[in-house]
């Protein structure tokens, strides 16, 4: 079976705070929740709103600069890439998202008792382990 590939961009604002963690190895991560927003008008002409949250989770320099500078209610760009399950094919419906690359939106300084923002994108280098992932 050929390997399928799904990529996501995601643009929201934070649900909290991230939380940054090491593992046993010394290795940063963050978690942090999501929110995208839609809204339409349905057939009376009322407009509905539905809001979606996404797990996120960043790995090594990534993570310990979404846990410096992200905060609770930022608006931020998240690129991301998650992969079939290998070993047995089938289709993931719980998925974790695992950020590739993080670009603040906000202006700086635009947080309120946060830090003025660092400008620019923030990237996570592959390395040869994370090929061992399955996503």
């Amino acid at each position: 079976m050929a390997k399928s590939l799904n990529k996501v961009m995601l643009i929201g604002n934070l649900g909290k705070d991230p939380e940054l963690r090491y593992t046993s190895s010394g290795v940063a991560v963050a978690t942090f929740s999501l929110a995208t927003n839609e809204s339409w008008k349905d057939q009376d002409g009322n407009t509905q709103e539905r809001t979606e949250w996404h797990n996120i989770v960043a790995w090594r320099k990534l993570a310990e600069i979404c846990g410096e500078w992200l905060k609770k209610g930022k608006k931020v760009y998240i690129q991301t890439r998650s992969y079939d399950d290998k070993n047995t094919g089938t289709k993931k419906y719980m998925t974790e998202i695992v950020a590739d690359s993080m670009i603040m939106l906000d202006s700086k300084g635009s947080a309120e008792n946060g830090p003025a923002q660092p400008a620019g994108e923030f990237k996570t280098p592959a390395t040869a382990a994370e090929e061992d992932l399955p996503f």
